[in-house]
């Protein structure tokens, strides 16, 4: 295991959704949590519709994930499955699935499902590639319990 997982506990919540380690979700009475999972600072999410965020997941600082959007009145779960990986400042929208051990780009839009095992980046994300078969083990070794 990973030694910045040593000592993992699962977050709590004050009042206003804050947890020790200065992110947010509204809703947290939604959010299904898996062990080893690590988010950024300053990040936020809306588990209004229910998120769930599978093991090992990491989310960079200021991410969004949000199960209901204002703009266009969409509301849907959203999973992140084992193991992905979303980099800095990107939105995940409502009724996402991202798949296990992908990586999404920083300052990234995730308006659709994106597939296990790739890279997508962009605004919208698109699938650029899938991952090379050394670059998934190096991600699932990392994740070992």
């Amino acid at each position: 295991m990973e030694k910045r997982f040593k000592n993992w506990v699962p977050p709590t919540f004050d009042a206003q959704g804050m947890t020790p380690w200065n992110w947010k979700c509204q809703h947290p009475g939604h959010l299904t949590l898996g062990k080893y999972v690590d988010i950024g600072a300053f990040s936020y999410l809306n588990a209004k519709y229910g998120i769930t965020i599978q093991d090992w997941v990491q989310l960079g600082s200021h991410c969004s994930v949000y199960t209901v959007s204002t703009i266009d009145d969409k509301q849907g779960t959203v999973t992140l499955m084992r193991n992905c990986r979303i980099g800095t400042h990107s939105s995940v929208m409502p009724g996402v699935t991202v798949g296990e051990n992908t990586l999404i780009g920083a300052y990234s839009f995730v308006t659709s499902n994106i597939p296990k095992n790739t890279l997508a980046f962009g605004i919208p994300a698109k699938v650029r590639r899938p991952l090379t078969k050394e670059e998934i083990e190096k991600l699932t070794s990392e994740a070992i319990e």
